[in-house]
């Protein structure tokens, strides 16, 4: 039976027997999958009607019925449980009672992958390809059709591979393949031990470097048996290496399917290239739509009705990279892309209805609140998304205070950037923050700014010291700045700058009869303080004239 192509019946078809199961239901009841939702038993998050959701850690046969019967009342489509799915006349009476399909993870798969296929067989459905269009007679950018297609042409099971060899989509019949077939389904990556052997025999350069296919025999898979034969094929467009296509056959291809492979890359390439441009096109649309709903100027309320987020109490978060060296580099680009791919990612699991789109070098999310403690489930969802990207992409994050309006909602956005640039300029430890805990270290950044701008340089007592330092090689600034980080601890300030407590007593009379400054004057330190957090510093000035 032919199924439609945003269905779950078309979830099924396509990574069945590797990953997903029917243990129980109908997959034919009507209507497109409309998000795929991680289920969080501590903070349940409000679905979409005909949902997928993956119950990640739900076993017990209680907890099961029970989750059936809240998503039936949500109309949610399936429920994803890890294999064995405990199928007992309870589970199978909720399921029944609730409409919702049981399907069956394999052992072996993780959760994160699992979620990203899914996302990428439904896919088409979020870039609004029109239904009608087609390339080679095949619904464009639906590479599960395609690889369906070739493994047909070919006799074989298909997997089409980015450059890196991280499955972009793969055919039925996988069962007829290998064991590291199997390993790479279930970790969307081609095995590193059989990666490392690849490279090492020079097939990804060979691969590569030509348009032929290119025949890989049997490797020994360290269990004692070996893969099967391989043909592979890269697929171009112009110069460009986009990915690969690769079969694992019973022998060697007729010349006939070896043209038919051939032919099936240049489709391949029609295919990604048409999956790139409109998933590009709908980046751009959704961040065009969430940067005027950031704005709050006119157009704040239809972008939030098209985003589906009006009429709601919402929260805005941020994520950035650190500040690099590199800003306008092609790597610092690709690594905003990645960030902003991940995020999206990474919220759409968590909460079905947020919106994600990268602004600038900001990447921003929009979430509608629920329950209380609301911000303090975003903190909890941002530190998650920073311990998932770990050091691969070094990132801060923000959550702006709850906005009630759509004004609430550009006020909550300039909260978020304030304290992004304090995070990205400041230690390395502190990845998350909010204005309620960083509002004095925004307005000493803000201050800089305006110093900086005006071309502010230190006067009074500051300019003094630094005069003096600059003539005599002194280090009566350092000194001051010691003393006043210390509140005024002499023993702790000599520890700080690595001097005997005496030497320093001596240098901070010093700093009190060149700079002519009270340091028991409180507006005086304060004064002091704030021009050596505001006002730079550089290294020599001209003596004073004022006296």
């Amino acid at each position: 039976m032919q199924h439609a192509r945003g269905s779950l019946g078309r979830v099924v078809d396509n990574l069945g027997a590797t990953l997903l199961d029917l243990v129980h239901g109908d997959l034919d009841r009507p209507g497109d999958i409309s998000g795929v939702v991680i289920h969080d038993p501590l903070d349940q998050p409000v679905l979409s009607p005909h949902a997928l959701v993956l119950g990640v850690g739900v076993e017990a046969p209680d907890q099961v019925a029970a989750l059936l019967r809240s998503l039936g009342r949500q109309h949610a489509a399936a429920l994803v449980l890890r294999a064995p799915v405990p199928l007992t006349d309870e589970v199978r009476a909720a399921a029944d009672e609730a409409a919702v399909a049981v399907l069956g993870l394999s052992r072996g798969a993780p959760w994160s992958h699992l979620s990203e296929m899914l996302r990428s067989v439904l896919a088409d459905g979020d870039v609004r390809v029109d239904q009608a269009e087609s390339l080679g007679g095949l619904p464009a950018g639906d590479l599960f059709a395609v690889a369906n297609a070739i493994a047909s042409l070919l006799d074989a099971p298909i997997t089409i591979e980015d450059r890196d060899s991280r499955i972009l989509a793969f055919s039925g019949r996988q069962d007829e393949a290998d064991q590291s077939r199997v390993e790479t389904i279930l970790g969307r990556q081609v095995p590193e031990w059989l990666s490392r052997i690849l490279h090492e025999r020079g097939i990804f350069r060979e691969l590569f470097r030509g348009d032929q296919p290119v025949v890989i025999g049997p490797i020994p898979d360290g269990r004692g048996g070996a893969t099967l034969p391989r043909v592979a094929i890269a697929v171009r467009a112009g110069d460009e290496v986009l990915g690969s296509i690769w079969a694992a056959v019973p022998g060697v291809l007729s010349a006939e399917r070896t043209e038919a492979l051939r032919e099936s890359a240049k489709l391949v390439a029609l295919h990604l290239l048409r999956f790139r441009a409109g998933a590009d096109v709908q980046r751009r649309v959704r961040a065009d739509l969430l940067g005027s709903a950031l704005e709050g100027g006119a157009g704040a309320g239809e972008a939030l009705e098209r985003l589906g987020l009006a009429s709601r109490s919402l929260l805005v978060l941020g994520v950035a990279l650190r500040d690099r060296d590199d800003q306008g580099s092609a790597a610092a680009v690709h690594d905003r892309q990645r960030l902003g791919d991940a995020f999206a990612l990474h919220l759409a699991a968590i909460h079905p209805r947020s919106a994600a789109a990268a602004i600038g070098d900001v990447v921003y999310g929009l979430l509608p609140l629920t329950g209380d403690k609301a911000g303090t489930r975003a903190e909890r969802t941002l530190q998650d998304f920073l311990d998932r990207v770990g050091d691969r992409l070094p990132a801060v994050a923000a959550v702006g205070p709850a906005a009630l309006s759509l004004p609430g909602v550009a006020h909550s956005r300039s909260c978020v950037d304030r304290v992004l640039r304090v995070l990205r300029e400041g230690p390395a430890h502190r990845r998350i923050g909010s204005l309620d805990e960083l509002q004095g270290e925004a307005l000493v950044v803000e201050l800089r700014d305006l110093a900086a701008a005006r071309g502010d340089e230190p006067t009074g007592a500051l300019a003094r010291l630094i005069a003096y330092d600059g003539r005599h090689n002194g280090c009566l600034v350092e000194t001051l700045r010691a003393w006043l980080d210390a509140f005024g601890d002499v023993v702790a300030a000599a520890e700080s700058v690595f001097v005997h407590q005496n030497t320093f007593r001596y240098r901070l009379r010093r700093v009190a009869e060149i700079g002519r400054v009270d340091l028991t004057d409180p507006d005086q330190r304060f004064a002091a303080m704030v021009q050596l957090r505001v006002v730079r510093v550089g290294s020599t000035l001209e003596p004073p004239t004022d006296g």
